[in-house]
C-alpha cells in the first residue's frame, strides 16, 4: 500500500450555514504518485484545492498534510508550512514586470534569503533548463512569451524551493490540443525526475487524467464519487463515471 502525503477526512464545508459545498469528503492522496482530481465545473474542485493548501479551513473535518493537521496551525505557521507546496496556477499567473529568471528567482528570494544572488541564479537557471526553456528567454518578459513557455516558467517556479507536493490547477484550460498534449508531457517529465514528489493535478481534461494519473479522484455532490486506478474507472458501472470515461474515450 502507498504511503499518504494528504489525507482528508470527512471534509464539510459551508460559507453561509445552509449549503454545504462539501458533505464529508474523504481522500487519501498517496505519496510519491501522479493524482488527478476531475469533476464537472462547479463541482468544488477549486474550493478543494484552496483547503488543501491551507487557504481555505473546513466546517468540519480534518487534512492531514505530510503528517501535519493544517486545521490546527496558526497563521504564520501555515505560510511556512506552504513551502512543502509547489503550485502552477491556470494562467501562470506570473509577475508581468518580472524577467523570466526574475519570476523564477522570486521564491528563493522570499524563503532562501540567506543564499547569495549567484546561488539564486543558479538553482532558477537550472529549473528552467529542467523544464526546457531555451536560455535565449531568460530576460524576457512574460508578454514576450507564449502561451506554452509562460507554462514552462510557472513550473519552473513552482519547483524552485523543491516541493514535496507539485500542484497543477488546471494546466492545459484553453490550450490546443498539441499544446495540451506537450504540458501533460511536461508534468510526467517534472514527476520522473524528482524522486519522491507527489504530484496533484485538479482537471476537467478527462483525456489527460487516464493518460498521466497514476490515481484519479472523481468530485460529485459534494463527496467523491470514486478514487482508484483508471483501470478502476474503466471497469467501473457508476453511471456519472461510465460517462465520464466514455467521453474521455472518445478523445483518446
Amino acid at each position: 500500500m502507498d504511503q499518504t502525503a494528504i489525507e482528508i477526512s470527512n471534509l464539510k464545508k459551508t460559507f453561509d450555514g445552509q449549503h454545504y459545498v462539501f458533505q464529508g469528503v474523504d481522500l487519501k492522496i498517496p505519496k510519491g504518485k501522479i493524482t488527478c482530481l476531475i469533476g464537472f465545473s462547479g463541482t468544488g474542485k477549486s474550493v478543494l484545492l484552496k483547503h488543501i493548501l491551507g487557504l481555505l479551513m473546513p466546517s468540519e473535518g480534518k487534512i492531514i498534510v505530510l503528517g501535519q493537521d493544517l486545521t490546527l496551525l496558526h497563521a504564520h505557521d501555515k505560510i511556512q508550512f506552504r513551502k512543502h507546496f509547489g503550485v502552477l496556477f491556470q494562467n501562470a499567473a506570473l509577475f508581468d514586470d518580472m524577467t523570466v529568471i526574475e519570476n523564477v528567482m522570486f521564491p528563493l528570494r522570499e524563503h532562501r534569503a540567506y543564499l547569495s544572488e549567484r546561488e539564486k541564479t543558479e538553482i532558477a537557471t537550472a529549473r528552467l533548463k529542467l523544464v526546457k526553456l531555451d536560455e535565449i528567454h531568460y530576460h524576457k518578459l512574460p508578454n514576450e512569451l507564449s502561451g506554452g513557455m509562460r507554462k514552462r516558467v510557472g513550473l519552473a517556479r513552482a519547483i524552485a524551493l523543491d516541493p514535496d507536493i507539485l500542484v497543477y490547477d488546471e494546466p492545459t484550460t484553453g490550450l490546443d490540443p498539441i499544446l495540451t498534449e506537450t504540458v501533460d508531457d511536461l508534468i510526467l517529465e517534472t514527476h520522473r525526475h524528482r524522486a519522491g514528489l507527489t504530484s496533484l493535478v485538479v482537471s476537467h481534461d478527462l483525456y489527460a487524467a487516464f493518460r498521466i494519473g497514476d490515481y484519479i479522484a472523481m468530485l460529485d455532490s459534494g463527496r467523491i464519487l470514486l478514487f482508484g486506478t483508471p483501470q478502476d474507472f474503466y471497469n467501473s458501472e457508476i453511471p456519472l463515471v461510465k460517462k465520464f470515461v466514455s467521453k474521455g474515450m472518445k478523445k483518446s
